[in-house]
């Protein structure tokens, strides 16, 4: 162990640098808590993509905060000469990677992020079947809030080896997808142009943005899917529900059925 040279480099510790240390942590600690609630509520007063921003600075601006703080104590702690920072630093290493192996690719991982962006607070993303909104990242994994509000923590480390879909990829346009069958027995072109017109009159629809009505042939129905953006990727729930209303209101007043996706066909 000497050949490291421990035992001098943490000879300088006193009491009273340890004190200055400690109330360098405790302001780092308070600048982050700090960002991690006016930031965020400040963003939550704002629209677009100036609120995205703000979410996405968040972990930014939390990492500057966390390597600063380590590039402030050390010195403060230790003599800054080569020979101790490499003791130092190669300590920590052997530390976090036998202690905290997981925890420590979770860590790496969660700097790839930062840097890759493949998601940001306030997008829409689907991970291993789940599907929400990312609410924070944090150094070692993020928060998603599902439609049902329901809070899932994503660890990065999934990042290696796990598909992503991202719906709006840092924008506010996020494309919905409203989806019917209808019994085959009708005008289609007809029903396109009315489902078409439909999704214009919902006040949801951001109409600067495609709009499309699609159809395709099943073994029991014609599917339709209306294509379209909501104001707000958060309305995302109720202008699907909206959409869909107004496409049975339509299929009403034409007298065509809806169906379901499978028909059973007697015997």
């Amino acid at each position: 162990m000497e050949g490291f040279g421990f035992k001098d480099t943490f000879s300088t510790i006193t009491t009273d640098s340890l004190l200055e240390a400690l109330l360098v942590v405790v302001v780092a600690s308070f600048l982050i808590m700090l960002v991690q609630k006016l930031i965020p509520a400040l963003a939550g007063k704002l629209g677009g993509k100036i609120r995205r921003y703000l979410l996405a600075s968040v972990p930014l601006l939390r990492l500057l905060i966390i390597v600063l703080t380590i590039v402030t104590v050390v010195p403060i702690l230790v003599e800054p000469s080569f020979e101790n920072m490499v003791a130092v630093f190669g300590a920590l290493g052997l530390a976090l990677g036998f202690a905290f192996k997981d925890y420590a690719n979770s860590l790496i991982a969660g700097i790839v992020t930062l840097y890759e962006m493949p998601y940001r607070p306030g997008d829409w993303i689907e991970v291993n079947g789940q599907y929400g909104e990312v609410r924070s990242i944090g150094t070692r994994a993020a928060e998603m809030v599902t439609l049902d509000d329901t809070v899932i923590v994503i660890p990065h480390s999934l990042l290696w080896n796990t598909l992503l879909a991202n719906g709006n990829d840092g924008t506010d346009n996020l494309m919905c997808v409203a989806e019917l069958f209808l019994d085959p027995n009708h005008d289609v072109a007809r029903m396109q142009n009315l489902f078409r017109d439909a999704v214009f009159t919902c006040p949801l629809t951001k109409t600067y943005q495609p709009v499309l009505v699609t159809v395709s042939a099943t073994d029991d129905a014609m599917r339709y899917r209306l294509k379209a953006y909501p104001l707000e990727p958060r309305e995302q729930a109720r202008f699907i529900s909206d959409l869909t209303a107004r496409a049975a209101a339509v299929c009403a007043s034409e007298g065509v059925r809806m169906v379901s996706k499978r028909v059973t066909t007697p015997a």
